[in-house]
């Protein structure tokens, strides 16, 4: 009778321990714990968080560029975690902490992310230059020279001295020649002048009669004089282009011309005095009463 192999040979024997290989090198079973997410891992992107923390607080993405002046592209950008937008990391980290405050999150936790997964730090400030260097710099004051100071004023107070000196006596001795002379100064009388008669003052020209004479006949001439007060006047040429278009003072005068017309619009017809082809034109018309005039060569009667 033959023995067969009992069932327990059947079992796969590939990981069973040998004399040549000993249990602990057998291959290790995979721990369900390793395909778990790192706490790295498990939390938010900077952009899911600003914007999560956006749409909490009831703000849209225009409120939030108003609000902290960051350009909108800027803001979807960010939120989307591009930050190539920003123009570097230094404006990164900036918008990133101005958006943090906006939507009432702490910045510090994200600029720390940032820098964690850019591979940076915040730029450490610049050391300020040592005292001594700038104290090298300087140059020292130089000392006044007091010895020459002295000096020059010694030899300026003997200079005065001898001017002074020199010239009284020269004064001293013409006197005396003079007494010795007995010639007596002579009085000079201050010559008279007669009052030139009064001349009448010319009469100064009227406004009007300058206008008459200025006037010429081929064109026609206005002169628009705020003699009253100030007003508001528009003048145009025949082609409608504009001569003048402003506030004419109280006591100024503007002279237009054209070929054809001129088109007057006054803002105070009741302040302003006119003149049309060198004759003036009555004034007829109320403080603060807008006016709308055309005049030609052949005026001047009111258009």
């Amino acid at each position: 009778m033959s023995i067969g192999n009992s069932p327990e040979d059947d079992r796969p024997s590939d990981h069973r321990p040998t004399d040549d290989q000993p249990a602990e090198n057998l291959p290790a079973a995979e721990s369900p714990a390793d395909d778990r997410p790192t706490p790295a891992e498990d939390r938010p992107s900077i952009g899911r968080t600003l914007q999560q923390a956006r749409v909490d607080a009831g703000l849209t993405v225009d409120e939030i560029s108003t609000s902290t002046r960051v350009r909108i592209p800027i803001v979807h950008a960010i939120e989307q975690d591009d930050f190539s937008r920003c123009g570097g990391d230094v404006y990164a980290r900036g918008h990133i902490r101005t958006l943090a405050r906006a939507v009432g999150i702490d910045p510090a936790l994200l600029l720390a992310q940032y820098d964690e997964a850019h591979g940076g730090r915040p730029p450490a400030p610049t050391p300020a230059a040592p005292l001594f260097e700038a104290e090298r710099i300087r140059s020292d004051p130089r000392r006044p020279n007091w010895t020459a100071a002295m000096v020059a004023a010694i030899v300026a107070v003997i200079g005065f001295v001898g001017f002074t000196a020199f010239s009284g006596g020269d004064d001293s001795n013409g006197s005396k020649s003079q007494v010795a002379e007995g010639s007596t100064p002579a009085t000079t009388k201050p010559p008279t002048t007669k009052p030139a008669p009064d001349k009448p003052a010319d009469p100064k020209p009227d406004p009007s009669d300058s206008a008459i004479a200025g006037a010429p006949r081929d064109k026609v001439t206005v002169k628009v004089n705020a003699s009253d007060g100030r007003s508001w006047i528009s003048a145009k040429d025949h082609s409608g282009r504009t001569l003048f278009d402003g506030v004419l003072e109280e006591g100024k005068s503007k002279t237009f011309q054209d070929k054809q017309k001129i088109d007057l619009v006054l803002g105070d017809a009741g302040a302003i005095k006119l003149f049309v082809n060198g004759k003036a034109v009555e004034n007829e018309f109320d403080p603060g009463q807008v006016e709308r005039l055309t005049y030609t060569k052949g005026d001047p009667e009111v258009g």
